[in-house]
């Protein structure tokens, strides 16, 4: 098995039921359906995911959903990242326990401005409560989190842990930084968190990308990628102007209501647009107005054949 994730990892929604709990057949049917369009693996309870608004309990039952309906471990990423190193650790441990090795984990984010000092401690107390075989990705989002990463901090827990710290998620939304991170960390799985950075970042030596998009745009994705890794640079090109034309029309409306508004509308399937407050669902004219944005740069959601999933 690869020691470093690489490839098309989308940052899955969480589907919710009527109570605000974890609609879990929703969510197995969504990840079946993201590694069918082409998708290396998936995130779970990342941003994307609401992951603060769902408890450890609530987000290690959908992991045993998710599990027991067969959804491969090593397609699996799981967001562990909590204020508290116990609820982290809890919920690395239960992923552990499913086999499922990369784990992300975004710093403690309750108090601002602390010192490398003790971010660098609160991810080393993680690392010493893990098993030898826990990889450790690093989630790097400083607009939402308030909680930079600084490059000292990555050297030091490489320097500690050079086998478990493997990879990074750069969410800054700032293609310099991420590119800087792949020529200062060459030996460290560097992904984007924005989509319209995925071929800058394959072309930089990068890992790949992690993103929202990626529960609509997969299929796009990977046509960067196998293009890419073919050495079809038009073919790339062409399949990131796609892609990139996707992300320009979300970043104009609320991210997470308006996945799932796309997701809903697509699927015939109302349910789909719920999600937990404080978010708010995008009301009627709001989602009309997204479909016909998406539409105008040629993206329609079509549910699609997602029997066989995509290696």
């Amino acid at each position: 098995m690869d020691e470093r994730p690489h490839g098309i990892w989308a940052a899955s929604v969480t589907p919710v039921d009527e109570r605000g709990d974890v609609d879990v057949l929703r969510l197995v049917t969504h990840l079946r359906r993201l590694l069918a369009r082409g998708c290396h693996g998936a995130v779970l309870f990342g941003t994307t995911g609401e992951a603060p608004s769902f408890t450890v309990d609530q987000r290690r039952r959908a992991l045993d959903a998710v599990r027991e309906a067969g959804i491969p471990a090593e397609r699996l990423m799981v967001g562990v990242g909590c204020p508290a190193r116990d609820d982290t650790l809890a919920l690395a441990r239960h992923a552990r326990a499913h086999g499922v090795r990369w784990l992300l984990v975004m710093p403690p984010h309750f108090f601002k401005g602390v010192a490398d000092e003790g971010l660098y401690r609160a991810v080393a107390e993680v690392l010493d409560g893990l098993d030898a075989e826990a990889r450790l990705l690093l989630y790097h989002f400083p607009q939402l989190s308030g909680v930079p990463i600084p490059f000292p901090v990555i050297e030091r827990l490489l320097a500690r842990d050079p086998a478990r710290v493997v990879g990074i998620k750069d969410s800054s939304g700032d293609l310099r930084h991420t590119l800087a991170l792949i020529r200062t960390f060459p030996g460290l799985a560097v992904f984007s968190g924005n989509d319209a950075h995925l071929l800058d970042v394959l072309r930089a030596g990068g890992a790949g990308a992690i993103t929202a998009g990626h529960n609509l745009a997969a299929d796009r994705a990977r046509e960067v990628w196998d293009a890419f890794r073919a050495g079809d640079a038009t073919r790339a090109e062409r399949a990131m102007a796609g892609l990139a034309a996707v992300r320009r029309v979300l970043e104009g409306h609320p991210m997470i209501p308006a996945l799932k508004a796309v997701l809903a509308d697509g699927l015939g399937d109302p349910v789909w647009a719920a999600v937990r407050p404080p978010l708010v669902a995008l009301d009627g004219t709001r989602a009309r107005g997204l479909l016909e944005e998406l539409a105008a740069v040629g993206y329609v959601f079509e549910p699609g054949d997602f029997t066989a999933v995509a290696d």
